[in-house]
């Protein structure tokens, strides 16, 4: 990625948060069902074994926020999307989050910026069923 930028990494939080789990004070396996079935369908292999059960299981999950993004702000997008989404938005954030199928384990890993920094409009909202079917209610 050539525009990333702003990265912070959590990975001291996520080891104070393994240390929590394994002395039993908190309970990190925890995924919300949506989290679950998104890692599912769209979670791409993080290459490592997940820190609590040690399953080869672990995936890891890239969301894009931002305004310019308008109605497609909050989606899960692969690394080619990304570099794709890279030079036709001027700035969002993406943050990577990582889930284990098997145990439910789940942490923010990373966030940063991407684009090239250039002001754009939010893309226009494309009309769905749903909107046809609110304005037919009026």
């Amino acid at each position: 990625m050539k525009t990333k930028r702003g990265f912070i990494d959590y990975s001291l939080d996520k080891r104070a948060t393994l240390l929590a789990l394994f002395r039993g004070v908190v309970d990190a396996c925890d995924a919300d069902p949506y989290l679950m079935r998104a890692a599912k369908h769209h979670g791409e292999k993080a290459g490592r074994k997940c820190p609590v059960c040690k399953k080869d299981s672990l995936v890891e999950l890239r969301y894009t926020f931002g305004d310019q993004l308008g109605q497609y702000s909050g989606r899960i997008k692969n690394g080619d999307e990304l570099l794709e989404m890279e030079s036709e938005f001027g700035e969002f954030s993406v943050y990577v989050v990582e889930v284990c199928r098997d145990c439910s384990w789940n942490h923010l890993c990373a966030t940063y910026l991407l684009g090239d920094g250039r002001e754009r409009k939010a893309p226009r909202k494309t009309r769905t069923l749903e909107d046809e079917d609110f304005a037919s209610l009026k």
